[in-house]
């Protein structure tokens, strides 16, 4: 075989393994998913009707507002598990074993981002189910609804190497817990709860500006089947900058670690 097949192979045998702790261990995964839920029902039950006004409509035009920046913030929720699995896995001793074995070593980190790609695909189903449940209505054809799964996906992907790396300078689970709240809080800086322009002058330039409004706006372009403008180009833009920045971090500190 190739060196390509080899690390095709490695890889699917790290997620395998990955996915199967998912399985076993559910609750660190879908917690993931209960932030989000949360916000949703708060924002909508208690603020829904207020900040609907103020938008000028309702709590339903609220939620289909609120929907897709709840969705994101699935998103970059899911970034805890990368974090907290990756630490783990570099301080309990696995990784030693993983230095004796004849494995891609790329293999490792493959193996987590995919897995927990997919763990956070699922969850966000869940919060879309939710959000369907209490009156969330979209106005997106199949294949907008396909790009919004899309580009959810690469969002979740790019979120996850960076989480990875987060994951591999911890020194401890908890700490590893911790470093990503800091890429959960963003969406709150966005445009996710309410639109850039009726914040204060500092903060409308922070949340234009940063990475989760773009995607969030393009999100809500593709559930609402309105236009996106240039604003999916950014988030793409953005999404490959954070991946480079996340994969070539976590490569270098993996490899540094593994020479040990």
């Amino acid at each position: 075989m190739s060196t390509l097949t080899y690390a095709v192979h490695d890889s699917m045998t790290m997620l395998r393994r990955n996915l199967k702790h998912a399985i076993r261990y559910p609750a660190v995964g879908f917690g993931s998913a209960m932030m989000p839920i949360l916000m949703l029902l708060l924002f909508v039950y208690a603020f829904g009707d207020s900040l609907g006004a103020g938008m000028g409509g309702g709590r339903d035009a609220y939620l289909d507002y609120l929907t897709p920046g709840v969705i994101i913030m699935g998103v970059a929720a899911g970034s805890m598990s990368t974090s907290i699995a990756v630490c783990s896995d570099m301080t309990e001793g696995i990784i030693n074993r993983f230095r004796t074995m004849n494995i891609t070593r790329s293999s490792f980190m493959t193996g987590h981002v995919i897995g927990s790609v997919i763990q956070t695909m699922v969850c966000l189903v869940l919060v879309v189910g939710v959000a369907l449940a209490v009156g969330f209505r979209s106005d997106a054809n199949p294949l907008e609804w396909l790009a919004a799964a899309g580009l959810l996906a690469t969002i979740a992907f790019a979120v996850t190497w960076l989480s990875a790396a987060l994951g591999m300078i911890s020194k401890t689970v908890e700490s590893a817990s911790n470093k990503p709240l800091l890429v959960q809080f963003l969406p709150f800086l966005g445009s996710a709860f309410v639109p850039a322009d009726s914040m204060s002058p500092g903060l409308r330039w922070f949340a234009e500006n940063q990475p989760f409004t773009p995607m969030t706006e393009t999100l809500r372009g593709l559930l609402s089947g309105s236009e996106i403008g240039n604003s999916a180009w950014i988030a793409l833009a953005w999404c490959a900058g954070i991946a480079l920045v996340g994969y070539v971090w976590s490569r270098s500190l993996f490899n540094s670690t593994t020479k040990r």
